[in-house]
Formats: C-alpha cells, sequence, structure tokens
C-alpha cells in the first residue's frame, strides 16, 4: 500500500477513461500513488475496457450512480491510504504533477488538502472555470477562485504562482488527508453534485487546518464531464447547494442577515433570468428554493450535528464583501485587482 491513493469516479466517462487514464498511468510514478477507478454505476464497458486494457488500475464497483459525494464516500471507504486524491474522469495530469503536492503535505501537518495550478485542456493558456488557482467565497457565499470569477476567466500569465492559503480546494483535483476526511464527515451526499467540495472544505477550516494552492503542480480539466456549464440541471444544483452550505456552516452572529441578504441576491437573479426570457434558468432557482424549504428540517439536523462537532470560527479567506457588487458594478474581474 502507498501513501497516496489517486481514486477517479466515473460514471459512463469511456471515452474520458480511454484518453486520460493512460496518461495518468505515464506520469504517476508507482512508488508514490495507488490508482483507482470507482465506478459510479455506468451502463457503458468502462468497467470492462479498464479491467482488460489498464491492469496498472484498481477498480472499485458501485451498483448504482450515488453522485459525487456518494459515490466518493462509499469508495474511498474501500481505499486504505494517508492521503486521498480525489480526480475527475475528465482532467489531464501533467508530468511532475503529483510529487510537489505530496511534498506539501508531508512538511506541512497543518495542511489538510491542497490542490494544484488547473488550467483549461482546449486552451492551455487559460485558467479553467472549476478551481483555476484556488476557491474562496465571499460573505454571502458566492464562490470564486484566482483566476475565475463568474464567467471571466484569466489567461495564465505566472500572476498566482505563488503558494496561497485558500477557502477551498477543486472537487477536480483535490487532495486531502484521509484522517481529517474522515473526521470532517466526508463529502455530503444530500448535495448530490456540485459546491460539496466547498462544503467538505468550509468544514476541515473550522476544525483549524489549512487549505493551500501549490503552483508548482498543474493538471488540465476539461469541464463540464457531467453536466455541461450552461445546463438547467446545473443552475438547479448551484442555487440549492449553494443556499444548504450557508445554512449548514455559516456561523451564528452571521446566519440570519446572511441568508436573508442571500435571499434578495437570488430573487435579483431570478428577476434577470425572467426578463431575459430565459424561462428554464428561472425555474430552476424557484425549484432550487422550494427543495430546500421542502428539507428545511433535515437541513437544520445537519447544521445540529456539525455544531456538536465543529466550531465556526474566523476565516480570511472568506471575502467580506460582495463579489456580485465588485464584479457586475464596479468591473473588478480579476483576484489581484478585487484584494487591492
Amino acid at each position: 500500500m502507498n501513501r497516496v491513493a489517486v481514486v477517479i469516479l466515473n460514471w459512463n466517462g469511456l471515452d474520458f477513461l480511454r484518453k486520460f487514464i493512460p496518461v495518468l498511468v505515464r506520469n504517476t510514478p508507482q512508488d508514490y500513488a495507488d490508482l483507482y477507478v470507482a465506478d459510479n454505476g455506468s451502463s457503458d464497458t468502462s468497467v470492462a475496457w479498464l479491467k482488460e486494457n489498464m491492469p496498472a488500475i484498481r477498480v472499485i464497483t458501485l451498483t448504482t450512480n450515488h453522485g459525487f459525494a456518494g459515490g466518493y464516500n462509499l469508495a474511498l471507504q474501500q481505499v486504505e491510504a494517508t492521503y486521498f486524491i480525489l480526480l475527475n474522469s475528465d482532467v489531464e495530469v501533467s508530468e511532475n504533477w503529483l510529487p510537489p503536492l505530496y511534498k506539501m503535505m508531508e512538511k506541512n501537518r497543518d495542511i489538510a488538502a491542497c490542490m494544484p495550478k488547473i488550467k483549461a485542456y482546449d486552451d492551455k493558456s487559460l485558467f479553467e472555470y472549476a478551481g483555476a488557482a484556488g476557491g474562496f467565497i465571499d460573505k454571502y457565499g458566492f464562490p470564486f477562485c484566482r483566476g475565475r470569477m463568474f464567467h471571466y476567466i484569466e489567461k495564465d500569465t505566472g500572476q498566482y504562482d505563488q503558494v496561497k492559503d485558500i477557502f477551498w480546494a477543486s472537487g477536480a483535483c483535490l487532495v486531502v488527508r484521509a484522517d481529517i476526511y474522515e473526521q470532517a464527515g466526508g463529502l455530503d451526499p444530500y448535495f448530490f453534485a456540485h459546491m460539496e467540495e466547498i462544503d467538505l472544505c468550509w468544514r476541515i477550516k473550522n476544525l483549524g487546518y489549512r487549505i493551500c494552492f501549490n503552483p508548482a503542480s498543474t493538471v488540465f480539466h476539461i469541464g463540464g464531464g457531467t453536466l455541461p456549464k450552461k445546463n438547467i440541471k446545473k443552475t438547479y444544483y448551484n442555487f440549492r447547494n449553494n443556499l444548504i452550505l450557508l445554512i449548514k456552516n455559516l456561523p451564528p452572529h452571521k446566519y440570519h442577515r446572511t441568508l436573508i441578504k442571500r435571499t434578495l441576491l437570488d430573487i435579483v437573479a431570478a428577476g434577470y433570468f425572467l426578463v431575459k426570457l430565459e424561462f428554464g434558468e428561472f425555474l430552476a432557482v424557484v425549484r432550487a428554493y422550494l427543495s430546500v424549504i421542502a428539507h428545511l428540517r433535515t437541513i437544520f439536523h445537519f447544521r445540529r450535528q456539525l455544531k456538536d462537532k465543529i466550531h465556526p470560527g474566523y476565516h480570511p479567506e472568506i471575502y467580506e464583501k460582495s463579489i456580485v457588487y465588485s464584479f457586475f458594478l464596479k468591473g473588478v474581474k480579476t483576484y489581484n485587482r478585487l484584494i487591492q
């Protein structure tokens, strides 16, 4: 058993596996990591192809699609390692991608999770939407990255080539200590897909650990492998899960005020979709709120569970202003301009 386990969660992703697994095997030192693919109830021939063509890969078979969070939780229960690396199936790793991440974790016991630089597969000069150079949230829970704010994606010119404490590490390539993953409660399967890694990282931060970005490692992500960027279901999950994220993790003194203001911002967003005649997007926001209201008792139960073992604290990685205001009204499009 190696100290590192790289685990890819697959669901009907045979094309991605054919494209990226050989690169992963070639660029991952065998003395660093064991490689796994956890199949999330695929109906294609992913498992058969892996067993026939990729003997270096250990296959974990799940009978049904448990979503990103549930699938990983079930798979990682079957893996023994000091560090888990959650790697999307649509990610191409570069040469020497793993050693810098491993060495960072080995040298810094207070770092519970880290991530590499994530760039776009189709245009390798650009950062990629889902992670870029490290994730943050603003005071209303809106996520953004160094290198990506809302739809604006920066070209990588080395402007973020520094090790940096961040608020969340992308689930596209997330390195996490196995014992801290278990202590924090793992990924929340209630999210099913989208923002579950932000929820996990918030809980890890509340345990007193650091989360870092390491620019010495780079991977390339296609993105939208499960749901395309323009997808009504993705809009639904983003609004729903972002609200659940806040209800679960906000500290008591910010709880009611933040939720009221965030709800007002979401009403504005829904109105914008309506004016633009994007009725599907509008209904996705409405459905997201109806789902949260219908399951408030369950969500409050999650919050009470966290209160018993995790104590919310101050995190300087939370931007204490509105990213919506800064981006759309002040025209601030980059992280470096934001912090100035």
